[in-house]
């Protein structure tokens, strides 16, 4: 049982809210010519507060002893949640890797392969999961409260 529903649930309800707008921003931003430079600051922003709101929904899933399928949707949807930070560090590391060692034929493929894999994880992989695991969540708060999620 959840020992603080409010708290877990307001920090799930706005890493939705600010994933949703994220998405939107990318999603629509190319066909308003200039408005991407000028809402850049604030997708900065929420980038950063849906970093530490999933490492928060992490802490609160484990703090809580939630168990069960709700648990692992929650760590699904907060490790979704850090992960396009991570793997877009990460694509860049072994980009650079990549160009140091372009002259030896292992390392330059290596690399390569290494870094297509984190772009598409933080583009493609991480949003499917978050979706994946808000999803779950919701289903599951819904049946559990048998009404509408708080």
């Amino acid at each position: 049982m959840i020992k603080n529903p409010k708290v877990l649930k307001s920090v799930f309800w706005l890493l939705v809210g600010i994933f949703i707008l994220l998405v939107s921003y990318f999603a629509f931003s190319f066909q308003f010519s200039g408005i991407e430079r000028l809402l850049f600051p604030l997708v900065a922003v929420l980038g950063l507060i849906f970093l530490l709101l999933g490492i928060a929904l992490i802490f609160l899933t484990i703090k809580q002893k939630i168990k069960g399928k709700l648990k692992i949707f929650l760590m699904l949807m907060g490790a979704s949640a850090i992960s396009p930070l991570v793997f877009s560090i990460l694509h860049n590391f072994f980009y650079a890797l990549g160009i140091i060692g372009e002259n030896i034929f292992i390392i330059k493929y290596t690399m390569e392969i290494l870094h297509v894999a984190s772009f598409l994880i933080a583009l493609i992989v991480s949003p499917i999961g978050f979706l994946v695991g808000a999803t779950g969540s919701i289903v599951l708060f819904m049946r559990k409260g048998g009404r509408r999620p708080a």
